[in-house]
């Protein structure tokens, strides 16, 4: 977004991200009384911001989950909402979609058919998943700068800031089954703590076959009009007395404090609707010099190299069903960022965002310099971020290759590398055999989970092309050791060097690593070739981050006082934080837009679409049979509109990213009216500059996900549980 701040000063900023907007801004629940309750109530909230976030009372933030994995239970990577009193929630298909795919065999193959619990019984459970709840955050900024000041090292305030958060963390923990974290906000100027209770026996309930829960593919991803049924559903478990527990037969339905009631009024355009989730990593403060970085160097060569990872994946996955099985999440998580990147870049071009940052920074500095007192603490700022940037460009580069094409491309040569720890144990002077013993089944069982979803075919094909790829962009001398090998015995030919790698290493099949963990030996490991490329590209990993780490301290200052100083240009403003993965409420409305010249696009789309779509000779827009006979009948029971349509998605102005799919879209009475699953293609850049006029959210609605629960499936239990408002 771009608009005129008039300042105190006299100055004038241009802001991307300024002044707040109720259609832009990802915003923190414990402040929108302050910041933002009567703005949204004069837009059709109905409610008060207590309805939204109390910490004394049952609320609409108890019905929101976080999905994360074991592990990392911060790191939300999808957003769900709790619709009934006995813990099931919606979240989309993509969320869902290596649960489902975890679970699929070819003899079952619920990707291409779908997945119905009619049961509880025959819900099924998903180890390393987590759903998390908020109970309560805190502002503990004081708490936290209290400890830190201006003659500090970045290591000493990093130092410091990290021995006091470990103090507020125990502290909110303690006598509790609660877990908390605290985060940074507008680059380490504020800290909040998180208080979360956090599930882990989280269990798939159901979800439409891939032809309605990805209907459109890569070629609809991030596109507007858009007639994709993205949801599945789960059931949060907890032990019989209400507590996070593992999984457990005995375990027994989440009974939430709140669920969302499901409304099938239907939408209009102009309605207020919100949304709740966990957005992942927006950058609106970033400068122009991280700008040029993301285009050029992550941006660009993601997507060149994923180009030719997704071609591999996809050729293959076309000629074998079980291949299609193993790779379809893999497929799936790559291709999402991989258009996301190209998409990114054409619209931070068109909307010439550089040059907007460019402004903020020309305006910044002159606030910066006018006083000598204010110039000496962020006079030097963006001269900083700028050193930061281009001491790492060259490393950035070559490190944006290695993980791409080496460390994320085949899978066998890292896999390898988990038997580090057997050959130390095997080579020590003193065996521990009890030791070595439980290694060995350790590995038995890694293997077990990495071999179910890999191809010896697929995987060779993966190597020989992108260490090709790697080698064309990269100089030998930065190369890792192995391309040495390649270049002196195989003289370059990356397909024979492949073909030989997969027919020697004991790690190319299960059936040969299996009957080598029988009698394991240190020396066959240390020279299996496998073994010898995971370490000879880790090694220059490891050698890389190191150089990148060089100007980190720097790079961190120059944004913390980039954007303190910002903040203090704004401070008669309400200005939103970069989204990190906490909960966020964003709000707006229902509406269209026009993407260019001549052309409007309505803020809804029907059934009819998917039906003028279908291709069957594309994997993408096949259309189920039974869902073309439901729409020749017009079958559509009460989820059809005025006009007897039945609507598929529609379009909001909110502000979100990755994290919030499968965030809530909730009008004005709290009620549930449809699940957040994309953006739109021609706003890209929204992540690092907010577009207001061409900002859109894409959202399924509510009557698509009920129509394909109830007369698609049948599962009309699922539909009992909830709370319909008609």
């Amino acid at each position: 977004m771009r608009k005129l701040a008039s300042l105190v000063l006299g100055l004038s900023l241009l802001l991307s991200f300024s002044p707040a907007k109720a259609d832009e801004g990802m915003w923190l629940l414990s402040l929108l009384k302050k910041q933002n309750a009567a703005e949204m109530q004069k837009m059709g909230f109905k409610l008060s911001a207590k309805d939204i976030y109390d910490i004394n009372n049952n609320c609409m933030k108890d019905a929101i989950v976080g999905l994360g994995r074991a592990g990392r239970p911060f790191r939300h990577f999808c957003t769900g909402e709790i619709i009934s009193n006995q813990g099931l929630f919606l979240t989309n298909h993509h969320c869902g979609f290596p649960s489902i795919q975890s679970h699929s065999t070819t003899e079952h193959d619920y990707l291409a058919d779908g997945f119905w619990a009619y049961d509880k019984s025959e819900e099924l459970t998903n180890e390393g998943i987590t759903a998390s709840i908020l109970v309560r955050m805190e502002d503990v900024s004081k708490k936290v700068l209290s400890k830190v000041n201006d003659e500090m090292s970045e290591e000493e305030r990093y130092t410091a800031i990290d021995k006091i958060s470990k103090e507020i963390v125990k502290g909110a923990e303690e006598g509790t089954d609660y877990k908390a974290s605290v985060k940074g906000m507008f680059e380490g100027n504020q800290y909040f703590l998180f208080i979360y209770e956090i599930y882990q026996d989280v269990r798939l309930v159901g979800a439409p076959p891939q032809s309605m829960g990805k209907f459109g593919g890569d070629t609809d991803n991030w596109m507007w009009p858009r007639h994709t049924a993205d949801f599945s559903m789960f059931r949060i478990y907890t032990a019989p007395d209400g507590k996070p527990a593992k999984y457990s037969a005995d375990n027994v339905p989440l009974k939430p404090k709140h669920h969302l009631p499901v409304s099938i009024k239907g939408v209009q355009e102009k309605d207020f609707a919100m949304i709740m989730g966990f957005p992942g990593t927006t950058k609106r403060y970033l400068t122009s010099y991280g700008l040029e970085e993301t285009m050029k160097i992550t941006n660009q060569n993601r997507y060149d190299i994923r180009t030719v990872k997704l071609d591999i994946m996809m050729k293959e996955m076309l000629k074998d069903p079980k291949v299609r099985i193993q790779y379809a999440s893999k497929h799936a998580g790559s291709a999402n960022y991989w258009k996301y990147s190209n998409e990114q870049n054409k619209a931070l071009k068109k909307l010439n965002t550089m040059g907007a940052k460019q402004e903020i920074e020309d305006e910044y500095n002159a606030w910066a310099t006018k006083k000598s007192k204010r110039a000496a603490k962020y006079g030097d700022a963006l001269k900083m971020i700028e050193k930061a940037y281009a001491d790492r460009k060259e490393i950035r580069y070559d490190m944006s290759y290695l993980s791409e094409a080496l460390l994320q491309g085949a899978e066998m040569y890292m896999f390898s590398l988990k038997s580090t720890g057997l050959m130390k144990k095997l080579s020590a002077e003193k065996k521990d055999e009890d030791a070595i013993a439980k290694n060995v089944e350790g590995l038995k069982d890694a293997a077990k989970a990495f071999y179910k979803d890999y191809n010896k075919v697929v995987d060779q094909k993966l190597m020989a092309a992108l260490f090709a790829k790697y080698a064309e962009n990269i100089d030998v001398e930065k190369r890792p050791d192995i391309f040495k090998v390649i270049a002196e015995e195989y003289n370059n030919d990356y397909e024979k060097f492949a073909a030989d790698v997969y027919a020697k290493s004991v790690f190319a099949s299960e059936e040969a690593y299996n009957k080598f963990l029988e009698n394991p030996t240190a020396d066959a490991i240390a020279n299996d070739i496998a073994f010898k490329i995971g370490n000879s590209i880790y090694a220059v990993y490891m050698a890389g981050a190191g150089e990148m780490n060089k100007g980190a301290d720097q790079l961190k200052k120059g944004k913390r006082l980039f954007v303190d100083g910002l903040m203090q240009i704004n401070k008669k403003k309400n200005l939103a934080p970069d989204a990190n993965s906490t909960l966020r409420l964003t709000y707006g409305t229902v509406g269209g837009y026009s993407p260019k010249d001549g052309v409007y696009y309505n803020h809804y789309t029907t059934l009819k679409g998917v039906m003028e779509k279908e291709n069957p000779a594309s994997h993408e827009f096949k259309v189920p049979a039974k869902l073309k006979e439901l729409f020749k009948n017009k079958d559509f029971g009460q989820y059809a509109d005025k006009k007897g349509n039945l609507p598929a998605c529609f379009l909001t102005n909110s502000d979100i990213t990755g994290g919030n799919s499968g965030s809530p879209v909730i009008n004005g009475n709290g009620e549930l009216i449809g699940t957040a699953f994309d953006g739109n293609s021609e706003a890209m850049s929204g992540d690092i500059d907010f577009e207001d006029n061409l900002q859109r959210c894409i959202n399924l609605d509510i009557r698509y996900t009920l129509f394909i629960i109830e007369k698609y499936a049948g599962a009309k239990n699922l539909i009992e549980e909830m709370t319909i408002v008609k």
